[in-house]
């Protein structure tokens, strides 16, 4: 991105329009904004340890979404400690996987809401399969629909990823199994209504449709297979992690600097996608832009019973106890519980404790959050000083035993180690 952002800008209306859509206004907000994610020029945190005094500096996130792959991996461990602990019911899933065929993927790459529409109909058609099958009319199904855009070597390809309840709810809350169905019919049925869809939004007319149905191959794919068992909550929160993945994987892609080349790993042992690719920068960069979502686009939806309105009302019919209920007010979160939770919120997602300290292994708290240009700039001038004097020293040369001028000075200088590794 720093080396070659710059330059795709100005190359991409002539290079990469026609292929991945024209540049929107968004992709430059995203870009920028990962730019300054992690680079400690715009703003930290200081943490430090009350017992040895050992520091160190955690620069700022930029928290977007679908592109930047660590601050997207803190809010899938977010997300799914969310359905962990609230949304998913004590019952078994199923991933249920659909995609479209060539044609209709690039609607979907001029018109980006159209997939939350396909969504819809893929939660209408499971839910009337299920429905069908059980002989239930009246069952609510539950479904998290994540809407993904990219293939397994980051190129464009959308498709959905549903985690569906293995059957549905009666009124009364009794749950149905789906019993063992066709998945070619179920194909039919997902292809069929998409292609309704299509002539109803007038991007297909009758004839249009009429003739596709008449592919041998048509193109669209309903998977299945992946089942989950109702106690196996943490196979079921890996798999959504996998529905809402990042499009790029890093531990995937290699980057030569001096050839101008990008290698990416498929995550397929076989098939027409199975491999490594090697492609030009710009070329790279052009595919993995084009999935920045637009602002306000949901790519996460919910239906049936795990539906917002039908929860709450499920939450408002529950049985009401006698007399008035007790109110008890929310607890205020203390700066030190906040603290907590991000530290176990990035060990969840880096398996590393960063209130633990790596000096006398004690508890280290953030004590200050620095945002001030001047104040930033002071601070990791003199940290920078202090380390190419120290490397001018060379390595045998022993420790300073001079102590600081002031209080200020030392706690200013104490974070140099470690500053340069910060997260």
């Amino acid at each position: 991105m720093s080396d070659h952002l710059h330059r795709l800008q100005t190359v991409y209306d002539e290079r990469f329009a026609r292929e991945y859509g024209p540049w929107r206004p968004v992709i430059t907000q995203v870009a920028d904004k990962f730019l300054a994610c992690g680079v400690l020029d715009h703003g930290f945190a200081r943490i430090r340890c009350d017992d040895c005094a050992h520091e160190y500096l955690l620069a700022f996130s930029c928290k977007c979404r679908y592109f930047c792959p660590s601050c997207h991996a803190k809010r899938l461990a977010i997300w799914t400690r969310w359905l962990d602990t609230t949304l998913l019911a004590p019952v078994p899933h199923r991933q249920v996987v659909l995609t479209i065929p060539k044609r209709l993927r690039a609607y979907c790459l001029y018109r980006r809401r159209l997939l939350g529409e396909i969504a819809r109909v893929a939660a209408r058609t499971v839910t009337a399969a299920i429905r069908t099958l059980t002989g239930e009319r009246d069952l609510a199904v539950g479904i998290v629909a994540c809407l993904q855009t990219h293939g397994s070597r980051a190129n464009w390809h959308p498709h959905l990823h549903l985690l569906v309840t293995d059957g549905g709810f009666r009124p009364d809350g009794t749950f149905v199994s789906w019993p063992v169905h066709d998945t070619a019919r179920l194909t039919e049925a997902f292809r069929r209504a998409v292609l309704r869809l299509f002539v109803r939004l007038e991007l297909f007319d009758e004839d249009q449709a009429a003739g596709m149905l008449t592919w041998p191959h048509s193109g669209f794919h309903v998977h299945t297979a992946v089942w989950v068992a109702e106690d196996d909550r943490a196979f079921a929160t890996r798999l959504a992690r996998y529905c809402a993945r990042n499009p790029v994987a890093l531990e995937r892609l290699t980057y030569d600097r001096a050839a101008k080349a990008v290698t990416y790993r498929s995550d397929k042992s076989d098939g027409p996608t199975a491999g490594t690719e090697t492609v030009d920068p710009l070329e790279f960069l052009a595919r993995a832009l084009c999935h920045i979502p637009d602002k306000g686009h949901v790519t996460t939806r919910y239906y049936g019973w795990y539906a917002n309105r039908p929860r709450g009302m499920r939450r408002q019919a529950e049985p009401a106890t006698d007399g008035p209920p007790a109110i008890v007010p929310a607890p205020r979160l203390a700066p030190t519980e906040a603290t907590r939770r991000w530290a176990a919120l990035l060990q969840q997602i880096y398996e590393v404790d960063p209130l633990a300290c790596p000096t006398c292994h004690g508890a280290m708290r953030v004590v200050a959050f620095i945002t001030q240009t001047s104040v930033i700039d002071q601070i990791l001038t003199h940290l920078r000083t202090r380390a190419a004097r120290e490397a001018h020293a060379g390595p045998r040369s022993p420790p300073s035993t001079r102590a600081p001028a002031s209080r200020s000075t030392a706690r200013a200088a104490r974070p140099s180690a470690d500053a340069p590794t910060a997260p």
